[in-house]
């Protein structure tokens, strides 16, 4: 990180300002959030600058309502990210920044498998970025009331970047979201973690694919990431598997599972002292990993289930794993079904967050503790049978 910057998020950090108000006109936002910033020490100019074409963009609110693909199961959603043309590229690609790729492993203890996963999922190596102006986009979440706590700081951290010459209010583009570039981080994130990879004195992760792979690399290590340890190991478990120890939030060491007959699908299993979740997107009948610490890191990245679960596995095919068994799940439940499964789930006390059809861990954790109650196989796979019995 470069000091300037360093000093930057200090002097905003010692400013106590009053955030802008959400709502409302949004030409009154606007000044408000102009006001806030002047208040916070950046130079009227830049700020005048930054805010003069800011609009209000009502796709970018669209966009944010209608996040419909994270229904999809882990194997639906995993074919439809994972190709032939992904996997020979991230090859192509780890080849052309070999150099690049054993720095991150150096310096930050990611292997290139990770940050190529990341890398294609967010942008298909940097060739579909995103074509949102990105002040717009951030101005417009800020704008709105369902996250101005998170929006408004990268409202801020965005014009720090344009002070900085690294970001042009008026034709940087992203995602609907602000994230920015080949990994698609967020301003805040840029400051914080963005690491100049190819020395030239920036960060631009739009153009620069060594910017990219070692500020992606930064922040997982900020995250958390534990050098020179797996994230998901693919697995065959017994008939006879107690289902309901299985799941994200219960562990046992690699030699305890396989003590219980749990046995690498492909090679052998990871040292016998790390702790391990048995994760069964699907349920028993569907696909099964082991998931170590730094797969949990992952969600720092992104909240969802079917995302990190696909992006830690396209990870290990980049590192030389094999296509997972799919085995025969039972069939997913309907939209409607699982939103009225969550709605019986939230009758009966548990807290599943949104009632919005997606199989989140929450409402993994509830149906698991359901099944146990009812004496149904606990694999925190909803089943039609389940919401009968409920």
């Amino acid at each position: 990180m470069r000091l300037p910057i360093l000093a930057a998020l200090a002097a905003l950090a010692a400013a106590p300002v009053a955030a802008a108000p959400c709502g409302g006109s949004f030409s009154a936002f606007l000044s408000a959030m102009t006001a806030e910033a002047v208040a916070a020490g950046h130079p009227k100019a830049s700020v005048d600058a930054f805010f003069a074409n800011a609009e209000d963009d009502p796709k970018v609110l669209r966009a944010d309502r209608g996040q419909g693909f994270f229904k999809k199961t882990f194997i639906e959603f995993s074919h439809s990210l994972i190709s032939r043309a992904r996997l020979d590229h991230g090859k192509i690609n780890a080849k052309r920044y070999a150099d690049v790729f054993q720095r991150a492993q150096h310096d930050y203890g990611v292997p290139a498998g990770m940050l190529l996963s990341f890398w294609a999922f967010e942008t298909d190596y940097g060739a579909v970025q995103g074509d949102f102006n990105t002040r717009n986009a951030l101005v417009t979440l800020a704008h709105d009331c369902r996250r101005p706590d998170i929006f408004q700081p990268q409202v801020m951290a965005a014009l720090t970047l344009y002070e900085h010459g690294e970001f042009d209010p008026d034709t940087t583009t992203g995602a609907w979201a602000g994230e920015i570039g080949m990994v698609q981080m967020l301003p805040k994130d840029i400051l914080e973690r963005g690491v100049d990879g190819d020395g030239d004195g920036k960060v631009t992760l739009k153009t620069s694919a060594p910017d990219a792979i070692l500020s992606a690399a930064h922040m997982l290590s900020m995250f958390g990431w534990k050098p020179d340890q797996p994230w998901l190991v693919e697995v065959r478990v017994p008939d006879g598997l107690d289902w309901s120890r299985t799941g994200l939030d219960k562990t046992q060491t690699v030699a305890q599972w396989a003590a219980q007959g749990v046995t690498a699908r492909s090679g052998a299993l990871p040292a016998a002292g790390l702790p391990a979740s048995v994760l069964l997107p699907q349920g028993r009948k569907g696909p099964a990993f082991l998931a170590f610490d730094n797969y949990k890191v992952l969600f720092e990245w992104n909240k969802s289930f079917v995302y990190v679960t696909t992006a830690a596995y396209f990870a290990t095919r980049l590192e030389g794993a094999p296509e997972y068994d799919p085995g025969n799940p039972d069939p997913e439940l309907p939209d409607g079904a699982m939103m009225a499964l969550q709605q019986k789930l939230v009758a009966k006390g548990y807290d599943v967050g949104k009632v919005d059809g997606i199989l989140g861990s929450a409402t993994r954790a509830a149906v698991q503790a359901e099944q146990v109650r009812l004496g149904l196989p606990a694999d925190g796979w909803p089943t039609q049978a389940l919401l009968d019995r409920l």
